[in-house]
């Protein structure tokens, strides 16, 4: 079944899109080869180091699966992160980007057109792409929105808009399962070490950029935890 996020969530996910240019979610920045070889000269002659200086690298174990039907459940979680991600990654940085931007508009008034103006971009441009967003996938959307940003969506929507409206939107939401208050809780809630699982080796294959998150995540303490958890 196909869903409608919220358009007013947006407006975080695209703040300063509409001032600043579109941003290509799919683009990658190729990662910086951290080998360096070092050299000495001696008397003229050019000797190459023996050490190599290399970035702090973790071996990531090969995913198990206690049954095929597990198996097909992780793809499919997989699929619909690496599809969200980029979203989330977005709004961290236009939320920072709107906040700074307002930050230096003193009238009301023009803190209002501002806004209206990147609502009517994103109305225009970006609605019609989350509207195609399941209700799965939206539910990951808010709680990596959670991730990226240390706030919910509904904290968010309450922010740009009215407290009224943040409990509109989430009842609405609500219908369709999707609570725009929910939080992303790696440490406790299995779906979300599974995601960051995905995440962690979605960074690391160069599938997604890497961006961190709005509070601390130890990944080999979090594996460890739940490796713990399933003995």
């Amino acid at each position: 079944m196909k869903i409608s996020i919220p358009i007013y969530i947006c407006i975080v996910l695209f703040s300063a899109t509409a001032l600043y240019g579109q941003v290509d979610t799919g683009s990658l920045e190729k990662q910086k080869d951290s080998t360096e070889i070092m050299y000495y000269i001696v008397e003229g002659d050019t000797i190459a180091r023996e050490m190599i200086n290399l970035d702090e690298v973790y071996l990531l174990k090969k995913v198990k699966f206690m049954s095929e039907q597990d198996r097909r459940r992780y793809l499919i979680l997989r699929r619909k992160t690496r599809k969200v991600y980029p979203y989330a990654k977005l709004a961290a940085e236009r939320l920072t980007t709107m906040t700074e931007r307002l930050k230096t508009i003193e009238k009301k008034s023009d803190r209002r057109k501002y806004t209206k103006r990147v609502q009517n971009y994103i109305e225009g441009e970006f609605s019609d792409k989350l509207k195609k967003l399941t209700h799965t996938e939206g539910q990951i959307l808010v709680k990596l929105i959670h991730r990226q940003t240390g706030r919910t969506a509904y904290d968010l929507v309450k922010e740009l808009r009215t407290g009224w409206r943040a409990f509109w939107y989430n009842t609405t939401a609500n219908l369709f399962e999707i609570s725009l208050k929910e939080e992303y809780k790696p440490f406790e809630v299995k779906e979300d070490y599974l995601i960051e699982d995905i995440l962690e080796r979605s960074f690391r294959e160069n599938i997604l950029e890497r961006q961190a998150p709005a509070f601390p995540i130890d990944y080999l303490d979090l594996t460890a935890h739940w490796n713990k958890k399933n003995c």
